[in-house]
C-alpha cells in the first residue's frame, strides 16, 4: 500500500484457526518480515521478530518500542479489503 508520505509498504494479515488476526508490515517490501510480524501480533507462539526502522513511521516506532502499532494513522489501511478466512 502506499502511506501518506508516498513511500510503499507491504502489509500482511494472518488468520489463527481459531479466526484470531494478526498484522505485519514491511517498509523494506520483504514479505517474510511482514508475514513474520503478523504470524507473532496474531498470537501464534513464534518469537517476537527482530525489526530495524528504516523511516522513522509510527508504525516502526511502535513495534521497536513494543507499543500497539497505530495503524489507522494511515488511511490506506483502512482502506484495505481483506479476504475471507
Amino acid at each position: 500500500m502506499r502511506l501518506q508520505a508516498g513511500q510503499e509498504a507491504l502489509v500482511a494479515r494472518v488468520l489463527t484457526r481459531d479466526g484470531k488476526a494478526g498484522y505485519g508490515f514491511s517498509l523494506r517490501l520483504d514479505a517474510a518480515e511482514a508475514r513474520q510480524m503478523a504470524e507473532w501480533d496474531a498470537g501464534t507462539g513464534t518469537e517476537r521478530p527482530p525489526y530495524e526502522p528504516v523511516l522513522g513511521h509510527p508504525w516502526e516506532t511502535a513495534f521497536v518500542a513494543g507499543e500497539t502499532v497505530p495503524w489507522d494513522c494511515e488511511p490506506g489501511f483502512a482502506a484495505l479489503t481483506w479476504l475471507p478466512g
